[in-house]
């Protein structure tokens, strides 16, 4: 086998361990997946990671479902899409960047908090959440925001 197939092997089983241990932290006890939605909502609308006291809905409004404003009057589009949207190529930091990262750049630089940890339970809630806006939404990765 060449080392090209070994390498994209090895990838997509790094990929697969990834997304199990992301979803450990909310599934190991038990709930629902719509528990876990309605926890990350919860987040969404209330948790400021010990921060500036602002929150994901003070700048991303309707719980993420209209349009929106940075502190500084700047304009921010929903979140509608947000999860289909995901990964895309960040061109000021010249990476790929995931949902999970775009979480936790909000969570330092907007909320001037303590971004909750990729492993989390408060990760798997918040992008469950982000991911429930998305449903039926086209994937298109690295796409605009609607």
């Amino acid at each position: 086998m060449s080392s090209t197939k070994l390498s994209v092997m090895a990838l997509i089983v790094g990929l697969a361990l990834a997304v199990t241990s992301l979803s450990a932290g909310a599934a190991a006890n038990g709930d629902s997946l719509q528990q876990v939605v309605e926890r990350g909502k919860a987040l969404f609308m209330t948790a400021t990671f010990e921060g500036s006291g602002r929150h994901c809905n003070t700048c991303h409004k309707g719980g993420g479902m209209a349009n929106g404003a940075l502190p500084d009057g700047a304009q921010l589009p929903s979140l509608s899409n947000a999860a289909a949207i995901f990964p895309r190529y960040d061109e000021d930091n010249h990476r790929v960047k995931t949902l999970q990262d775009q979480v936790q750049f909000c969570a330092l630089n907007a909320l001037k908090g303590k971004p909750p940890a990729y492993d989390s339970a408060e990760m798997t809630e918040l992008v469950s959440y982000l991911t429930s806006l998305s449903q039926g939404k086209p994937v298109d990765m690295g796409g605009k925001p609607q």
